[in-house]
């Protein structure tokens, strides 16, 4: 009778196989990242500064956004499309006569003393949509854009990207971009 040997497979090299593709589908795979929305959040304050929170209710623009992706500022339903010249109207008011830069401004007794004690408080609703949320913020911030632009080509002439740092800051200074989206205290 004659033996026959039983057929074997080397199996020494299957955990270098393994391995190989599990480095492979590491470094092939790619990961979804979230972009976020860029601010700049206020300096941490030691102490804080008296009545610091307190702003008057004409220097509040109010932006509300409800959980059926409607729009309401200063209490009056408005479209998206509206929102940046309401928010530039708002900005650029001069209610107190004390803006030299301010362009064209109305000086309604309604709306903000000038461009450094108004706020825009944005407040949404849980249901609010991320694309009407995100749309919102867009138009806030074109709104100051738009602004510090014009002061950059009156006052030097120049797009406010082409400035020096100096200036750049200089025109931030004076539109700076307060957009709450906290529950102010009012008066």
């Amino acid at each position: 009778m004659s033996k026959r040997a039983s057929a074997e497979i080397n199996a020494g090299s299957m955990a270098d196989i393994a391995f190989l593709l599990l480095i492979f589908f590491l470094v092939t795979t790619t990961m979804d990242v979230d972009a976020g929305i860029t601010r700049k959040l206020p300096p941490i304050q030691d102490k804080p500064l008296p009545n610091s929170s307190i702003i008057h209710q004409r220097n509040i623009f109010t932006v509300l956004v409800n959980a059926q992706d409607k729009l309401m500022v200063e209490g009056e339903l408005m479209a998206l499309e509206d929102l940046r010249k309401a928010t530039r109207d708002f900005l650029n008011n001069n209610g107190d006569g004390t803006c030299e830069y301010c362009l064209n401004a109305k000086q309604s007794l309604s709306s903000s003393d000038n461009p450094q004690k108004a706020v825009v408080s944005l407040q949404n609703d849980r249901g609010t949509s991320y694309k009407l949320y995100i749309a919102v913020q867009n138009e806030l911030a074109a709104a100051y854009n738009e602004l510090r632009e014009e002061m950059a080509q009156k006052r030097f002439g120049r797009p406010l990207k082409d400035l020096s740092d100096a200036a750049q800051e200089e025109i931030k200074m004076a539109w700076p971009q307060k957009i709450s989206e906290a529950e102010p205290v009012e008066l």
